[in-house]
């Protein structure tokens, strides 16, 4: 259900945020659907409960789960919210690139900036 690359230099739990955030922006999760709990995603993924409890807080945080207690984490009902955003980022990173053109910035240099950070490499979140 959700990718990790163990080698990555992004935290695990911050991979199983982006995880979520994106299947929820691409519609894979559905409004209001319960993810699965603490105890078996950390055993599918081989992970320890904590990671995935911390990746939850977050997401609770942000708005994009709630939790019931006795019940689970689920999605929130408001999932336009995250679909908004993914659209924002997208429009900007269009921007940026247009920008870094008219800079003289190569093609190649842009796309590794770019490849880099999707790799984990730079955190600017």
């Amino acid at each position: 259900m959700f990718s990790l690359d163990y080698k990555s230099r992004l935290p695990i739990y911050e991979q199983l945020c982006q995880s979520i955030t994106k299947m929820a922006a691409l519609g894979a999760l559905a409004p209001g659907e319960q993810l699965p709990s603490v105890r078996s995603l950390a055993q599918e993924l081989g992970v320890n409960p904590n990671t995935v409890q911390k990746a939850y807080q977050i997401l609770e945080r942000d708005g994009l789960l709630f939790s019931v207690p006795g019940k689970g984490s689920f999605l929130s009902k408001d999932v336009s919210a995250v679909q908004q955003q993914r659209r924002e980022a997208v429009e900007r990173l269009r921007e940026a690139a247009a920008n870094a053109r008219k800079c003289g910035v190569p093609e190649e240099e842009a796309l590794g900036c770019v490849s880099e950070v999707f790799r984990g490499g730079v955190a600017n979140d």
